[in-house]
């Protein structure tokens, strides 16, 4: 794996972490001025404000996650595409019962500028039984 693999693999792990410590502004820092994603949601389009709304106001937090079977692939310098396996357990805001763990099959992909890393693209797919090994 080439070196700057660890630096993205660390930059999602720290993405995730945000999530979990309800830390916006560190997630927002990692992503740029409009960003994609695909979930059982849908598929959104978003900048800064739209995501300190999700991640502040949203139904669903994140209270821990795993990520596994990290696999990154650099289509040239200045882009990275992330693929992993994530076991997260996510709970209803502000609510003490109904946590759930969820097995999900993950993408992220993050550009390179004058700023650093940035994600610019996440897809969030739930994994079958038949597709684990």
């Amino acid at each position: 794996m080439r070196p700057q693999a660890n630096t993205i693999i660390d930059l999602e792990t720290k993405f995730w972490q945000s999530m979990v410590d309800n830390d916006t502004d560190t997630a927002l820092a990692m992503l740029c001025d409009t960003s994609l994603m695909v979930s059982s949601h849908g598929a959104m389009k978003f900048g800064h404000e739209e995501y300190r709304r999700m991640a502040e106001k949203g139904s669903m937090v994140v209270k821990s996650y795993q990520l596994s079977d990290l696999q990154v692939v650099f289509p040239n310098d200045n882009t990275a595409v992330l693929t992993y396996h994530a076991s997260q357990t996510v709970a209803p805001r502000g609510k003490s019962d109904g946590a759930m763990t969820q097995e999900m099959n993950d993408t992220s992909t993050w550009v390179k500028d004058a700023r650093g890393w940035k994600c610019v693209m996440h897809t969030e797919t739930p994994a079958s039984e038949a597709a684990k090994h």
